[in-house]
């Protein structure tokens, strides 16, 4: 029983980043662009999110620079992993990520990690 118990206990740990992992993909910026009020770097970042609907938070990180900006997540299928940016006062703003199974529509300031 207590064999059983331990390889339960190992197969529901090894399991938790499988999970994680549904929340989170890599987008590559080519040009530098401006998340709520923050401008990133044009680099390679990972994404995560948390929540859906309307009440998502998503996170870039790419070292140590760490944005979280409150977005609307809508999972549908899109292909292939692409941003939306809109031009305003000749700065680049970042408006939606489209990845694989989910879109995530950007709003409003930065959260935390500034």
């Amino acid at each position: 029983m207590k064999r059983f118990f331990g390889f339960a206990i190992m197969v529901a740990l090894l399991s938790i980043p499988a999970f994680a992992a549904k929340n989170s993909d890599t987008i590559t910026l080519s040009d530098n662009v401006t998340v709520g009020s923050t401008q990133l770097p044009a680099a390679t970042y990972k994404v995560t999110w948390t929540n859906t609907g309307s009440d998502a938070q998503v996170t870039f990180l790419h070292g140590k620079t760490t944005v979280t900006v409150p977005a609307k997540l809508v999972e549908q299928k899109n292909g292939n992993n692409s941003i939306l940016t809109d031009t305003k006062g000749g700065t680049n703003v970042l408006q939606a990520i489209y990845l694989n199974k989910v879109t995530l529509t950007l709003a409003g300031t930065p959260a935390s990690g500034q």
